[in-house]
């Protein structure tokens, strides 16, 4: 009988639940800084379950930015999560169906996967819907906090609190940065175009939208012409 219950996947999600709270309470601040209303934030984030997407989503809406402006740039920031679910699909037993599969694609996000796919054997459909439930309840609840807070406190507190998800994602590249110079390049050559972008005045025709899908794309097509990573196979071989 596999130790795989429900319940595990509960206990295993808390840690994820905790860190999506103080994370989403700041991306609900930003909601209710640009305007907007504390169920709107609250519907995003029960229908989306990631941080990088839904700021750059938030930014093209207070941007007023086009409908594919959102659509190209969440397939961009989001691609990442199809290779995880392709990934964890591998370790999926034989009681996941289609309905199944597609019930926990939604909850697949980067501390989800790495949670998972560190099991020993197979998981199942039960410890993966407790792995995600607190989460979502976390990432959810925090996001309506957030905008609560938001709608509240004075003008100052709010824009403080706001720079508080940019930090956010800060510290996340700052780790590896230090210990992969194509992560470092990476995040270096994006903040590069981003300014070019954003000062340059011949560059003013491009909306906010389609810079972040630009920075994203050529920043990483560089850092993986400069730092190619090598598979397993070629490694094996070398050696």
């Amino acid at each position: 009988m596999t130790n795989l219950t429900f319940r595990k996947g509960l206990i295993d999600g808390i840690p994820i639940a905790l860190g999506y709270l103080s994370v989403s309470f700041s991306f609900g601040i930003l909601c209710a800084k640009g305007g907007m209303r504390i169920l709107g934030a609250i519907l995003i984030s029960l229908t989306n379950l990631t941080s990088a997407g839904q700021l750059a989503g938030v930014g093209i809406i207070f941007a007023l930015g086009s409908l594919s402006e959102m659509a190209l740039a969440q397939l961009v920031i989001n691609l990442r999560y199809a290779l995880m679910s392709v990934s964890l699909s591998q370790k999926a037993d034989d009681t996941f169906n289609t309905l199944r599969r597609m019930i926990v694609s939604f909850g697949v996000t980067d501390e989800i996967y790495a949670v998972a796919s560190s099991q020993k054997g197979l998981i199942n459909p039960k410890y993966m819907y407790g792995l995600m439930l607190l989460p979502i309840v976390g990432w959810t609840s925090g996001t309506a906090l957030g905008a609560i807070a938001g709608d509240i406190l004075p003008a100052d507190i709010v824009s403080a609190l706001g720079i508080a998800l940019y930090a956010m994602f800060i510290a996340i590249v700052l780790p590896p940065a230090t210990e992969h110079k194509g992560v470092l390049v990476c995040a270096l050559i994006s903040a590069a175009i981003s300014c070019i972008l954003a000062y340059v005045p011949v560059f003013s025709f491009i909306s906010g939208g389609f810079a972040i899908i630009i920075c994203a794309i050529f920043a990483a097509v560089i850092a993986a012409i400069l730092f190619p990573v090598k598979d397993e196979e070629s490694e094996a071989s070398e050696k």
